[in-house]
């Protein structure tokens, strides 16, 4: 993996992880309440948005689609977090354990992301972000029929995979929009 790749990665999670700290700092972890299909669903929701702003060429809540890539990435890791304490029933964690969570996660993606780079090369970087949006919501539908199936698979890999990729393709998309706006 060439070294701009991982400090664009690492450009794209450090703003990721501030906000992730910020909300955590202001609303604490609500979202340990969630089961884990509502979190998948948190994420297609964010996935179908960029989708749907992507087809129509029109924006009108303001938001921009960077945001939500953002957010499938904080979900991500979210999901990641309650399945490593899926037998702990704190509704708060207190944020330095929270964070150290938040920075293992990252970093078990990047270390995924540099093993698949030197299989596949920088193949991503040819890519759309309009792919890269549906490689997301295909993986989101992966997720949510292994959730059907309660976790059961045959031959696949399990959900915590599919939610890396997830965070992967995100940071991808935003290396490639970063590019464009460089270009434009």
């Amino acid at each position: 993996m060439k070294d701009s790749t991982i400090e664009e990665y690492k450009s794209v999670i450090a703003r990721a992880r501030d906000l992730f700290e910020k909300k955590a700092a202001d609303y604490g972890t609500a979202w340990r309440i969630l089961r884990l299909p509502s979190i998948t669903d948190q994420i297609f929701i964010k996935a179908n948005r960029i989708r749907s702003v992507q087809e129509k060429g029109v924006n009108k809540v303001g938001e921009d689609i960077r945001n939500e890539f953002i957010g499938i990435i904080n979900y991500s890791i979210i999901a990641l977090i309650q399945l490593h304490l899926q037998d702990d029933k704190r509704l708060e964690i207190p944020l330095a354990e929270l964070m150290r969570l938040y920075d293992k996660f990252a970093e078990q993606t990047r270390q995924l992301l540099a093993d698949k780079n030197h299989d596949y090369g920088e193949a991503w970087r040819e890519m759309r972000v309009s792919s890269i949006t549906d490689i997301i919501l295909m993986k989101i539908l992966r997720v949510k029929q292994i959730e059907d199936n309660r976790g059961q698979t045959l031959v696949s890999e399990g959900v915590e995979a599919n939610y890396m990729d997830m965070i992967n393709y995100a940071v991808f998309a935003l290396i490639l929009l970063k590019e464009h706006d460089e270009v434009a």
